[in-house]
This record gives structure tokens, C-alpha cells and sequence, in this order.
């Protein structure tokens, strides 16, 4: 698979992410993850895609750990 562009399309995201295209607008339309409109296309930024899935991961962290408290 070639490098992500810093700005994506559902279909390029969805790969980045490895997700289905209905499962990324689902989560855009429930206001899950963020993403921007560009005409009448959502979009998403690269940098701010990896920056919520390190807060998604440092939450299912300190989820776990206060579960084994």
C-alpha cells in the first residue's frame, strides 16, 4: 500500500485505519472521530487521525489498568 497523503478521502482512511468506508461514517456521523467537509466530500487529516488514535489507545490503557485495581 503506498504512504497516506496528509489530507484523505473516506476510502483512503478507512484503509489507513482499517475499516470499513460504513463503519468511518458512521463514527463521522455520531461525531467519533474527526474529519471535515470539503465540498460535498468528508475528508480526513492524517496527523489529527494518528494524534485520536494515540488518545483512543491511552484510554483503553487506563481503562484496563483501573480495572486490575
Amino acid at each position: 500500500m503506498a504512504s497516506p497523503r496528509e489530507v484523505m478521502s473516506i476510502r483512503e482512511a478507512s484503509e489507513y485505519l482499517g475499516i470499513s468506508p460504513d463503519t468511518l461514517y458512521r463514527y463521522v456521523y455520531q461525531d467519533r472521530i474527526p474529519a471535515f467537509k470539503l465540498g460535498n466530500r468528508w475528508k480526513f487529516k492524517k496527523t489529527i487521525l494518528d494524534r485520536w488514535m494515540e488518545r483512543k489507545i491511552s484510554q483503553g490503557k487506563n481503562r484496563r489498568r483501573k480495572g486490575k485495581g
